[in-house]
């Protein structure tokens, strides 16, 4: 063999040891993280070493900690590290929290604006709270920057996870409705933010035209992919921040990269985060365990692959926690963070928290470090195939039809077929009669993110 053949075969030996060991690296990535998280709010006047002996009690080995200053951090972190508990900075980034009234009173600028032109410096998007920044202006970035470079040095910090990344709710998830005395079947223009001037400006020199003049601005995806880059730049941004103090990144999403991207402009697969904990909270879409199922294997197909998968989930105090992190763990989360430990509140369901805990971290252990999903997993989206939601249907149409005729009890249903009556972007509507009251609903079933991500049932 000559020199140049062996020099050859030596180049090719390195490339495919370093490729392997690479891969390995990516693959085992998520031992470095806690399997067991959950999001918790820092006042220096709560027992927090309290709050930590409970969260070892329950397995819980991470938490991410929203406290309003760098000093507070300082007093927190020696606390759980007594547990053996990672702290992240849980900081709210294009939403303004601590700081909100001092950059409104002194940046009113930098605030979002809908399509009607109105600017969250003056109005209010839902609640009063929602004071999110345009993400595109160089002193936003700036200002984000210093901000998570001054949590970042924290001494025994072991990462940050940014949440509020995004836009304002273009559609809130369909529990929330009610709340707010809205239906959002499509995209209103009050809560269809990212229209500041510097926002138009650089999409017109990039696309050369105004997304304003669009007939309908919701069906523009370069519009709204351009908006999903510019919050994707920023929390790009904050990772470099992060990596460059030695720290891991994470954040909180909403539940899927497709989902997010439609309803708040967050195209989070794109962004260069170690550990995500998309907030799967199925009692605010479906109100079926079945979504958490579906979300979690869209994200593990559509995840940065840099990226270890969790599941973020809303605890209450009942065996539906047990049931949602199965629902996340069994389609490819490696872990799980609640919100939050202080919804178990009784020892029955604690008692039953802290076994599944250990159970599922010996599972990983067993399974070489990596929890074992099912290989045939796959998104169902047929709402009319789960028995679960369509249960949950019939029982909205009792309780209306019943409250309607004033009824003692549940009344019995004789349900017409599902009748399409109207189809509209990521919305169905079907019609429906109880033959036995004469009585007609609408159905509608709305696909944001390519599944199934609400329902609603209105008498007509």
């Amino acid at each position: 063999m000559n020199k140049n053949l062996i020099y050859l075969f030596t180049c090719m030996l390195f490339i495919a040891l370093s490729s392997s060991s690479c891969q390995s690296s990516k693959a085992t990535s998520h031992k470095e993280f806690p399997m067991f998280w959950t999001w918790l709010d820092y006042r220096s006047d709560i027992n927090f070493d309290s709050l930590c002996r409970e969260m070892n009690e329950l397995g819980i080995e991470g938490v991410m900690l929203n406290a309003p200053t760098p000093e507070d951090y300082k007093v927190a972190i020696p606390i759980a590290k007594k547990y053996n508990i990672q702290v992240y900075a849980w900081l709210w980034t294009m939403n303004l929290e601590h700081d909100r009234e001092k950059i409104l009173k002194e940046h009113p600028e930098w605030f979002s604006v809908n399509r009607l032109g109105n600017s969250l410096a003056d109005t209010t998007a839902y609640v009063g709270y929602y004071k999110f920044l345009c993400p595109i202006l160089p002193e936003v970035q700036e200002y984000i920057k210093a901000k998570v470079k001054s949590y970042a040095e924290i001494e025994g910090l072991d990462g940050i996870s940014i949440d509020y990344h995004r836009f304002v709710d273009v559609v809130l998830p369909t529990t929330l409705w009610p709340k707010y005395g809205i239906v959002q079947d499509r995209e209103y223009p009050e809560w269809d933010f990212g229209y500041h001037a510097e926002m138009i400006k650089r999409f017109q020199e990039e696309h050369g035209y105004d997304p304003r003049e669009q007939e309908d601005p919701s069906k523009d995806t370069t519009w709204r992919q351009f908006r999903c880059d510019r919050i994707t730049d920023v929390a790009n941004m904050i990772a470099d921040v992060v990596h460059e103090h030695g720290k891991t990144m994470a954040a909180s999403p909403f539940p899927t990269p497709k989902m997010s991207a439609r309803m708040v402009r967050q195209d989070w697969g794109k962004w260069n985060l170690d550990i995500v904990f998309p907030m799967v909270y199925h009692q605010f879409y479906t109100e079926d365990v079945s979504f958490i199922a579906d979300c979690t294997i869209d994200n593990a197909k559509n995840k940065n692959p840099n990226t270890s998968l969790y599941c973020g989930i809303m605890a209450n105090d009942s065996t539906e926690v047990i049931q949602a992190m199965d629902a996340a763990l069994e389609n490819g989360a490696q872990g799980i963070a609640i919100f939050t430990m202080r919804s178990l509140k009784s020892p029955e369901i604690k008692q039953q928290f802290k076994a599944y805990t250990d159970k599922a971290k010996a599972l990983r252990k067993e399974n070489g470090g990596i929890y074992p999903t099912k290989t045939t997993s796959k998104i169902n989206k047929n709402p009319f195939e789960n028995q679960h939601i369509m249960s949950r249907i019939e029982k909205r149409i009792q309780r209306d039809i019943q409250a309607k005729n004033k009824l003692k009890s549940s009344p019995t249903l004789s349900l017409s077929p599902y009748e399409l009556v109207e189809e509209y972007d990521v919305t169905k509507r079907y019609k429906i009669e109880d033959k036995n009251s004469g009585q007609v609903f609408h159905i509608t079933f709305y696909f944001y993110g390519d599944l199934l991500s609400g329902w609603d049932v209105k008498a007509i």
